[in-house]
């Protein structure tokens, strides 16, 4: 779907920064090559380095501007760099006339190098003079090609803000051609600038949240509302569907009399004789503090509050009211995700949390076991004990499923 939004001839390069926004960035990574992805991004040359450990052989390009002693070791691992202040630029191209840090055995005859273009996003990248300057820098460097040229939209859904950084963008791309400079493949679109109309995809494209299955909160429609009537989204994001879930059974479930605290604090009594079930997830997890009292979970098809202070390994659910047989230990919980007809989106965790969609997933935390699916298949598990290539069968899947003890 996303090549559909892009066009023909757009090259697509995913984003798995920050573990793949939680999901797993190994595993989203041998995914995603395997779906014919044209390339990687990372932020760290960290992430970009263990990428190519697992085996990894897409181009990958990291987005920040890494340490100059470094260069050698992207070169070696054909990974591509990121431009985006004079002064860290000079010394990475220093850098590769020298020895450098984790360069011994290194090819660095040919280390990629993206600049961003400083547009209105106000974090990084050149203009003006500098611009020219840092472009015809590596040009005449030893060791160096310029690869690319990309900025990072600020707002996609503001049309007057974006049709300026647009316009910026063109106008520093036409006075590098003006002075001579060889124009690379330029990118600027994430996943606002796909799903949006009137964004140009140009020679690539970087989605990041879109392909985890998700809109960008800012594309939301407000709730109530039948859709943002404002907003050019096009047809194909109706298509999209969220590729994470987080599951849970109890550890304990057990009928409280009234007048009962619940948690540390605590901030929640039982007002009535209450039954409450002990998911053993918590703000190690990633499920943050800011939660406490103000989100639910599924069982059985209905929501049910979490009631009391989110602990850093246990949240309670008071499951009183859920019809039928007492809620059990066997019984499965969805914290995030779609059980029966109701459904909790990371948008609405986000909301209960005061923050956005790319910190709640980002905020997953590797303690979480994992366990990847394809076709409806489970093909892959990762734990903290098993680490990423544990095969999916039913006992590793019992495990990784049932709590931990």
């Amino acid at each position: 779907m996303l090549r559909e939004l892009a066009g023909p001839g757009t090259r697509l390069d995913p984003v798995v920064k920050a573990d793949a926004y939680g999901h797993g960035a190994i595993p989203v990574a041998r995914a995603l090559e395997a779906a014919g992805a044209d390339g990687l991004c990372v932020a760290a040359l960290d992430e970009a380095m263990a990428l190519r450990r697992a085996g990894i052989r897409c181009q990958i390009l990291v987005l920040y501007p890494i340490p100059p002693a470094l260069a050698g070791a992207a070169a070696g691992d054909r990974i591509a760099v990121t431009a985006g202040d004079g002064d860290l630029l000079l010394g990475l191209l220093g850098s590769l006339a020298g020895p450098s840090e984790g360069s011994e055995g290194s090819d660095t005859s040919s280390l990629a190098i993206h600049v961003e273009v400083e547009t209105g996003l106000g974090r990084g990248g050149f203009a003006g003079s500098d611009l020219l300057e840092a472009a015809q820098a590596i040009e005449a460097a030893a060791g160096a090609t310029l690869a690319g040229l990309w900025t990072h939209l600020q707002a996609p859904e503001d049309g007057p803000r974006t049709a300026a950084q647009l316009e910026r963008f063109d106008r520093a791309a036409s006075a590098l051609e003006s002075a001579g400079v060889h124009l690379p493949p330029r990118h600027l679109a994430a996943s606002g600038g796909l799903l949006l109309d009137g964004i140009a995809s140009l020679e690539g494209a970087r989605p990041g949240l879109a392909i985890y299955g998700l809109l960008p909160d800012e594309l939301l429609a407000p709730e109530g509302s039948s859709g943002i009537e404002s907003l050019p989204i096009r047809a194909a994001a109706a298509r999209l569907r969220p590729v994470l879930s987080i599951h849970a059974r109890p550890v304990r479930v057990m009928d409280l009399p009234a007048g009962w605290g619940i948690g540390y604090g605590p901030t929640f009594t039982t007002a009535r004789p209450s039954r409450i079930a002990t998911l053993p997830v918590g703000y190690g997890d990633g499920w943050s503090r800011a939660l406490s009292n103000r989100a639910s979970v599924l069982v059985r098809g209905w929501r049910v509050p979490l009631v009391g202070n989110v602990a850093m390994d246990a949240v309670m659910a008071d499951v009183t009211d859920v019809p039928g047989p007492p809620v059990r230990v066997e019984d499965e919980f969805v914290l995030l995700g779609t059980q029966g007809e109701e459904r909790i989106t990371a948008a609405d965790i986000a909301a209960a949390r005061g923050t956005n969609s790319w910190e709640v997933l980002t905020s997953l935390s590797a303690r979480l076991p994992r366990v990847y699916h394809a076709a409806s298949i489970p093909r892959e598990t990762r734990t903290l004990v098993a680490g990423e290539s544990v095969p999916g069968g039913p006992s590793d899947r019992e495990r990784v499923r049932r709590p931990r003890r």
